[in-house]
């Protein structure tokens, strides 16, 4: 009974089996008597998504710009946080990131007739060479198989040398290559770093930048490292990206005539919802490199703040502090980095899989539409024709895969690329905003800096003049505190000003407006040129260089011989100063070299300072404790040489033996008070004579009162 009702059954199957047969072929007939038509209208199809989305696109960027017109608009163009903190830029693929990355492009390629484009160009003529070839290649690779499979010798063995004559010139245009990204990396980080350093030793912004504003804590590292680091990432970009797109659309075209369009256009649709997925799922690598760069920096810095300050530290017995602030700056840069390894294993398994495995078994459906599906218009293959077109079809679906493997992870590339040129582009933002005299630094003021707002937003006047003239000037301390509300003096050229006051009175504010390293937050400065001021502190700047140079500083040996000066000149300045022996230390003479700040003690480096002074001659000179090293003979010769030839002399000291070089006194209190007035040594020493007889006799009181009370009580 059992199998008389199984019968039906089966035959129900083969029944519904015929139907589902019937209705595929019917469906397969149709669509390959319409598969014209069907074509043109997805690529119709995908031609209007595309020009949606750029549409879109172009929309979100509109808004995008709004929202930052008004965001600038409200917060003047700087964003900070409630403690005067510059917040961090999110680096990410936006406006910002083009704006800024079109700005640096603009630098390394300076014009069309620069080197920089016609190494892009043949660069570009090699990629498209490497791609040709590499299609050659894969129909020959399914020749050659061909030919193996058919058991043709002579045929196998003459593919198998045009194989390897097609080396050659393959071989050739990857040398070619490597070359051409090498050698356009060399040429950005050229372009830029010129470019940085003239905006960084210009108008004095590398002072600005240490010293009035507190947004960049690394310069060095940034021009040293991170300019490199965008460079080499900008050349490689390039090759990453437009040799894969390249590879893509050729090899996608003649796969397209091969195995048909639709089947090409199914496999591209998973491969993008695949690649949206893994792109939703790919962490902000450009902020992790950013935030890795800033981090590293930092550890340089404190190494290099170790070694500025060895000597303190030394005396203070500190290296046990340094060491854990060493070993936190490392192991918080450690920290960061592990977590980004983490970070990049998760990731790179997941995309090894995708890519490598799920694309690669899509690949082989596609490849296999000409052996199971027979398409209109194809003709009968055998064996040897299906073996040459599977294996061509292949070697093009795997060089197109990973091409399109290249182009997901120039992603990563991208991100990295926007976390270099985030810190690059903020540098010169930096430096544009401090050359516009737009500074921003965290104060930390003694008494608030709250009612001292306006003053330090303000700005005053200076004027290009003879004389040195303040009015109604305030003078600032660097961490925000007014020291003097409205300071007024006047100086003209053989007027020899004295500078006297506590510490932290205000005496090296003034002088920094005065050389220009400090705004003028209010009222009017004249003062003559830069060029007609010269400053000489306590501890003179010694450069690297020869001996020559110490004297001739900042001037190179070409301007000194344009000014008609010669070593004799240089060495009769010596003889005043009693230097002379120092051309006698080395054999090169005038052209020996040593780190001089080593090799000379103090006293010796202040008489070279002066030495510099003589040879430039400047109309002002301030002198910072200049003479505090020297005996009181040689600051007798110092000062009337100095003023012998001409030099107006502004001094800040506390030694009494420089009032009779001076003529004038500025005086501070430290309350924000100062006196301004002519100084006649002879009378103001008698005076102070006097003051410190009275000083000790007024020590002397409590002892002769405790006496008086002993005699009284006998």
């Amino acid at each position: 009974m059992a199998p008389t009702m199984s019968k039906p059954s089966a035959n129900s199957a083969a029944a519904r089996d015929r139907t589902i047969r019937g209705i595929v072929s019917q469906l397969t007939s149709m669509y390959l008597q319409n598969r014209t038509r069907i074509s043109r209208a997805v690529y119709i199809t995908l031609f209007v998504a595309l020009i949606n989305r750029v549409r879109h696109a172009i929309q979100e960027q509109k808004a995008a710009s709004v929202r930052e017109a008004t965001k600038r608009a409200e917060k003047s163009g700087t964003t900070s946080t409630a403690d005067g903190e510059v917040t961090k830029k999110k680096v990410e693929l936006n406006r910002e990131f083009f704006r800024s990355l079109l700005r640096l492009l603009k630098i390394v390629v300076p014009g069309w007739r620069s080197k920089e484009t016609r190494l892009l160009i043949s660069h570009s003529f090699f990629l498209v060479m490497r791609t040709l070839i590499s299609l050659k290649v894969a129909a020959m690779d399914g020749a050659i198989v061909k030919a193996l499979v058919k058991g043709n010798g002579r045929e196998f063995l003459m593919r198998i040398v045009w194989w390897m004559l097609i080396a050659v010139p393959a071989t050739f245009t990857n040398s070619m290559l490597s070359y051409h990204q090498a050698e356009l990396s060399l040429r950005y980080r050229t372009r830029l770093t010129q470019f940085i350093h003239d905006k960084y030793l210009s108008q004095l912004t590398f002072y600005g930048i240490s010293a009035l504003d507190d947004r960049i804590k690394n310069p060095d590292q940034l021009i040293a490292v991170d300019v490199a680091k965008f460079s080499n990432s900008l050349a490689e970009l390039y090759s990453n990206l437009a040799k894969p797109l390249l590879d893509m659309t050729i090899y996608t075209f003649s796969l397209s005539k091969s195995v048909g369009g639709e089947g090409v256009v199914f496999m591209s649709l998973l491969v993008q919802l695949s690649a949206h997925v893994m792109r939703a799922l790919t962490p902000p690598f450009g902020k992790y490199v950013a935030d890795e760069a800033r981090l590293e920096g930092e550890f340089r810095f404190q190494h290099s703040r170790l070694i500025d300050h060895s000597e303190e530290v030394a005396l203070y017995a500190g290296h046990e502090a340094e060491k854990d602030t060493l070993d936190k700056g490392y192991f918080t840069l450690i920290k960061h980095v592990n977590y980004i390894l983490r970070r990049r294993f998760y990731h790179g398994f997941m995309e090894d899989f995708v890519i490598k495995y799920f694309w690669g078994a899509l690949g082989l459906l596609l490849c296999s539409v000409p052996v199971f599906v027979k398409l209109p218009g194809q003709v009968t293959m055998n064996m040897g024709d299906r073996t040459e077109t599977f294996v061509t079809n292949r070697r093009m679906l795997l060089s197109a895969s990973d091409a399109f493997g290249r182009i997901m992870f120039s992603y990563r590339e991208i991100m990295e690329l926007a976390g270099y040129t985030s810190r690059v582009s903020s540098l010169l933002e930096v430096m544009d905003d401090i050359q516009a005299g737009h500074f921003e630094k965290k104060l930390v003021s003694s008494s608030g800096t709250e009612n001292n707002e306006a003053v330090l937003k303000g700005r005053g006047k200076v004027v290009e003049s003879n004389n040195i003239e303040f009015i109604d000037v305030p003078i600032i301390s660097p961490n925000g505190d007014v020291l003097v509300p409205a300071l007024t003096f006047k100086l003209t050229p053989g007027d020899h000003l004295l500078v006297v006051g506590p510490n932290g009175c205000g005496k090296s504010s003034l002088f920094r407006i005065l050389g220009g390293l400090w705004p003028v937050y209010g009222g009017t400065v004249h003062k003559p040129p830069f060029t007609d001021i010269f400053y000489i502190p306590q501890r003179p700047y010694l450069s690297r260089g020869s001996l020559r140079q110490q004297i001739i500083y900042p001037d190179g040996l070409r301007t000194m011989r344009s000014k008609g000066v010669t070593d004799s000149d240089l060495l009769s300045i010596l003889k005043i100063l009693s230097l002379e022996h120092l051309i006698d230390l080395y054999p090169e003479g005038w052209d020996a070299e040593a780190e001089w700040r080593d090799v000379l003690s103090g006293g010796l480096q202040q008489r070279v300072a002066m030495a510099r002074l003589f040879y430039h001659r400047p109309k002002y000179a301030i002198l910072d404790e200049c003479t505090s090293s020297v005996t009181l003979d040689t600051e007798k010769v110092m000062y009337d040489n100095a003023k012998a030839l001409g030099i107006t002399l502004m001094t800040v000291s506390h030694r009494r033996s420089l009032w009779k070089y001076h003529t004038h006194i500025l005086q501070f209190d430290g309350q924000g008070h100062f006196v301004f007035t002519r100084l006649d040594a002879d009378r103001r020493m008698k005076l102070e004579d006097e003051k410190e007889d009275l000083e000790v006799l007024l020590r002397q009181v409590p002892e002769l009162e405790r006496r008086v009370r002993e005699l009284s009580e006998l």
